[in-house]
C-alpha cells in the first residue's frame, strides 16, 4: 500500500517496475478501498507490504491496518527492519533513506504476528501494540547495527 501522495506515485511506479502491484491509499485517503483491494489480494493468494507510519507520520508509528487486514483475512503479519551502513537521508518527516552503491545493508525480521479471525477490539489492540513493539526492537537492533 503506497499514499496517494506524489511519493506515494514514484513509489508506486518503482514497485510495478519490480513486477509488483501497488494498492493506492493511506490511512487519511482512500484507506478502506485499498484495505479492500488488499483482502482481496491475499485471499487470491498474494503477499502484501505495508509502510506502516502513514503518509503523516508520526515517524515510526504503526497504524492499524496490517492488523485489520490480518483479522480480516487469517494471514500473518510478518514485521522487517533494513538497516544500511552507508546512505543519503533526506530531511523529510520520515527520514527518508537512499542506500549508496556497494554499501553493506542488513535485514532484521521477527516471527510472525498472527491475529485471530474472531479477535475483539482488545485483541486487535493487543496485536497493534505487539506489532509497534516487535518493529521498535527491530529498529534499536538495526541501530546498534549501523553504529558498529
Amino acid at each position: 500500500m503506497t499514499s496517494l501522495n506524489f511519493d506515494g506515485e514514484y513509489i508506486a511506479r518503482c514497485i510495478r517496475r519490480l513486477g509488483y502491484g501497488a494498492a493506492r491509499g493511506s490511512s487519511s485517503r482512500a484507506g478502506f478501498r485499498a484495505v479492500a483491494e488488499m483482502i482481496r489480494k491475499v485471499c487470491a493468494g498474494r503477499d502484501l507490504g505495508f509502510t506502516i507510519d502513514g503518509p503523516r507520520g508520526p515517524r515510526y508509528i504503526a497504524k492499524q491496518g496490517p492488523v485489520i487486514l490480518a483479522r480480516k483475512t487469517g494471514a500473518a503479519i510478518f514485521c522487517f527492519h533494513v538497516a544500511m551502513k552507508d546512505r543519503i537521508q533526506l530531511n523529510s518527516w520520515d527520514h527518508f533513506q537512499i542506500p549508496l552503491p556497494f554499501t553493506r545493508a542488513m535485514l532484521f525480521q521477527a516471527a510472525p504476528i498472527r491475529v485471530p479471525i474472531d479477535a475483539d477490539e482488545d485483541e486487535v489492540r493487543r496485536c497493534h501494540n505487539r506489532m509497534q513493539q516487535v518493529l521498535d526492537e527491530l529498529k534499536a537492533q538495526g541501530d546498534r547495527w549501523e553504529a558498529a
